[in-house]
């Protein structure tokens, strides 16, 4: 079973799934073994044919997967498609599926993860998480989870995080001051792993909504940090 990440050329999804020459490939660079890729081709497949039978998986597929609404609209829909689709074409391609679930698998090296936990809160992606950024997303969270917490609440979450994580004091947190962040709080960390991908083979399509309740959980740590 590999276990690394590739950063190889822009992903492409034009070319059809070969069981053979592709779960080779995907096994070499992820931490899923063959035989899940297949397993994972097939929840793809379900996937990827709920609205559109084009073989990719558009957003709404992934509304309805998610929040089986594909009239649903939110900020957190939108940070979870953006980190699947890495070629930023607006599809999500098979390659582009399974790289990004191995973000979340047990197996997969810390700083992967802690890259990734940083473009969920990227929103713009300016290479800065910064403090309206980080407000947007809480507040995208709350909705998605239907809780409502008072405004002066979520500016402690905010300032809190910024008190720590903002070492220069620019009002804006770069990559180097986020993994200084997570390294002083291994348990964010800990919320970028979803330890069911160990076991592939045993899941169905719903098992997409572990995805958005672990970034969910990257919230409740911001909560726990403030006693809220």
């Amino acid at each position: 079973m590999g276990c690394k990440i590739s950063k190889s050329a822009p992903l492409e999804e034009s070319t059809p799934y070969n069981s053979l020459h592709d779960r080779s490939a995907l096994a070499s660079d992820t931490p899923f073994s063959e035989s899940e890729i297949e397993s994972l081709h097939n929840l793809f497949q379900k996937l990827s044919d709920s609205v559109i039978k084009d073989g990719l998986i558009h957003k709404e597929e992934l509304r309805l997967a998610i929040f089986k609404n594909v009239n649903e609209r939110n900020l957190f829909l939108d940070r979870i498609f953006d980190l699947f689709d890495a070629n930023k074409n607006g599809r999500i391609g098979f390659e582009e599926f399974v790289k990004t679930l191995s973000v979340f698998h047990p197996n997969t090296p810390k700083a992967v993860k802690i890259a990734h936990a940083f473009k969920l809160y990227d929103l713009r992606h300016t290479g800065f998480i910064e403090r309206e950024e980080l407000r947007e997303m809480v507040l995208a969270l709350l909705s998605e989870s239907d809780l409502v917490l008072p405004d002066d609440v979520v500016k402690m979450i905010v300032d809190k995080t910024f008190d720590e994580a903002d070492a220069k004091g620019d009002g804006k947190i770069d990559e180097e001051e986020w993994k200084a962040y997570v390294a002083q709080n291994p348990s964010l960390l800990k919320h970028m792993t979803i330890p069911y991908l160990m076991y592939v083979s045993n899941l169905s399509s719903s098992y997409l909504l572990l995805v958005p309740l672990a970034t969910f959980a990257v919230f409740i740590f911001f909560c726990d940090t403030c006693d809220v």
